[in-house]
């Protein structure tokens, strides 16, 4: 197997430097610390400072953690905290709903699954944490949208991919659809991303009451939804009352 990348490692261990005091450093000062050439330190700070991991104040020359590092390292935690906050509401949701349960923030125009409750019976089934989701077809997505935790406009600008005929590929379809979300709360997905399956969703607050994330249920359309392909009542009542239950451990305190 290879071996570790020794640039890799300098990087890291400069960054790790400039994290663990308050003020900044000169090119001297970490070079010294660990013991680098200073041309070395100088050619891995560039390389830092060009993809806004370091930045350099202008006056003194000396180095900080960039916007972009410090950006990462927030959301990392902001992640984190969602996820630890609503494992066993999530838990208990699967338990009482009997569907698989999963959990969603925005990345990048799309939504990334960062928890997911497997429905709790003996079916084959496939862990989505991690998997990217389309904002316009799945019921998370459609919550995030509503609440402006991702932008619309993007999304729609990127196109809207049509994976089923129930797909909302149309902008002023989707509009529509978004204004309802915020009028009722939440939002349902029904064979809009693939055939016989169906979602729902309510939206999660943080601290002011911003959506910071979703959670919702998902499973076929015989089981999510009545005769008539309408979400049912009572998952929908549990769904909003989970995702108000993971808000007000979030600190939000209306929504």
């Amino acid at each position: 197997m290879a071996g570790p990348v020794q640039s890799i490692e300098r990087a890291a261990a400069i960054l790790r430097l400039l994290a663990s005091g308050p003020r900044r450093l000169g090119l001297g000062e970490v070079a010294a610390s660990l013991g680098l050439a200073k041309g070395t330190t100088h050619g891995i700070l560039r390389t830092l400072q060009h993809i806004d991991f370091v930045e350099q104040d202008p006056a003194t020359g000396k180095y900080q953690l960039g916007a972009a590092l410090l950006h990462l390292g927030t959301s990392y935690l902001d992640v984190n905290e969602l996820r630890s906050r609503s494992i066993n509401w999530s838990d208990a949701l699967a338990a009482r709903s009997g569907e698989a349960v999963r959990l969603g923030t925005p990345l990048e125009g799309r939504v990334l699954i960062v928890h997911h409750v497997f429905r709790p019976d003996d079916t084959l089934q496939t862990l989505d944490v991690g998997a990217l989701l389309p904002p316009h077809a799945s019921s998370l997505g459609k919550v995030l949208l509503a609440f402006g935790s991702l932008p619309v406009e993007p999304v729609v600008e990127a196109g809207l991919e049509a994976y089923t005929r129930h797909t909302l590929a149309a902008p002023e379809r989707l509009t529509r659809a978004l204004a309802e979300v915020r009028e009722l709360g939440w939002a349902a997905e029904v064979q809009e991303m693939i055939t016989g399956e169906a979602g729902i969703a309510a939206p999660i607050r943080g601290h002011g009451g911003l959506v910071v994330g979703a959670v919702g249920v998902s499973g076929t359309v015989e089981r999510i939804c009545d005769s008539q392909g309408i979400p049912l009542p009572g998952l929908v009542t549990q769904v909003r009352h989970a995702a108000r239950a993971i808000s007000r451990d979030l600190g939000a305190t209306r929504w």
